[in-house]
């Protein structure tokens, strides 16, 4: 259980190795925009790509070379995907979702709110999290299409 021979730990050692050099290969030609986080499908990929490094590493059944392909094919499906939403409006509107308003001048704005579940307990927890105490104190709070909350404070 907490030992299994040296073979496999040889195994992880080597193919860790190599599994991380082309992991970073492919990241560096794929170019910066492929690990933001502007959206669900850039984390959605992030995760992945960590989850297949993971398989890599610990699986006996995934070869290092079919590892490194599944890794290769989720970072050019994101450049397809993220190249045809700066090209092409509607494809990005059907792939991103828009920043939404949920506070403006102090007010909670509701019917945002529920559409996008989010409680007005949450709105005070992430003005809180900016060190504001009231509503009043925001210009705005917007869900941004990445799940995280820009706060801009009253002038």
């Amino acid at each position: 259980m907490l030992f299994d021979g040296w073979q496999g730990l040889w195994r992880v050692l080597v193919i860790g190795v190599l599994a991380y050099a082309a992991l970073v290969i492919v990241l560096r030609l794929s170019g910066k925009r492929t690990l933001t986080k502007l959206n669900a499908f850039d984390l959605v990929v992030t995760v992945a790509l960590g989850s297949t490094l993971a398989t890599i590493l610990l699986s006996d059944d995934v070869p290092l070379a079919e590892g490194v392909l599944a890794m290769t094919v989720l970072v050019a499906m994101q450049f397809v995907i993220t190249w045809t939403s700066v090209r092409w409006v509607g494809f990005r509107e059907w792939v991103a979702s828009e920043p939404t308003l949920l506070v403006h001048d102090g007010r909670l704005l509701r019917d945002a709110m529920r559409r996008e579940r989010v409680g007005a307990a949450e709105v005070m927890q992430v003005l809180r999290n900016h060190g504001m105490e009231d509503a009043a104190d925001v210009a705005s709070v917007v869900l941004e299409s990445d799940g995280s909350f820009s706060v801009i404070p009253r002038p």
